[in-house]
């Protein structure tokens, strides 16, 4: 069973999501809210960290939260699937647990 692993603080603030690649387990759900969707932009160092994430995790991101900062679909990595509020229900409800990272 898998986990879904949430983090909504900004990679460019906080280590969470550099500590939820290092210890989550292969196969593993990440989705990204709140401030944490800066992680899924394009042509950064982090955004390149997650892309090679995509490999071995199932990336998401809340897609309300990308238009509340003004980030277009465009400009987000490949490999991450946008999902809406009942989309963030439904990985809940899917996965064997939920770990939020601070």
């Amino acid at each position: 069973m898998t986990i879904l692993h949430i983090i909504n603080k900004s990679p460019f603030e906080k280590n969470s999501l550099d500590t939820c690649l290092r210890l989550a387990k292969r196969g593993s759900a990440i989705l990204l809210i709140e401030d944490g969707i800066y992680a899924a932009q394009k042509n950064t160092a982090v955004g390149n960290k997650l892309a090679a994430a995509a490999a071995t995790h199932s990336l998401y991101a809340l897609a309300p939260d990308l238009d509340a900062r003004g980030i277009g679909k465009d400009k987000i990595i490949d490999g991450i699937s946008l999902v809406d509020y009942d989309g963030f229900v439904q990985l809940t409800t899917e996965t064997s647990g939920v770990q939020s990272w601070l």
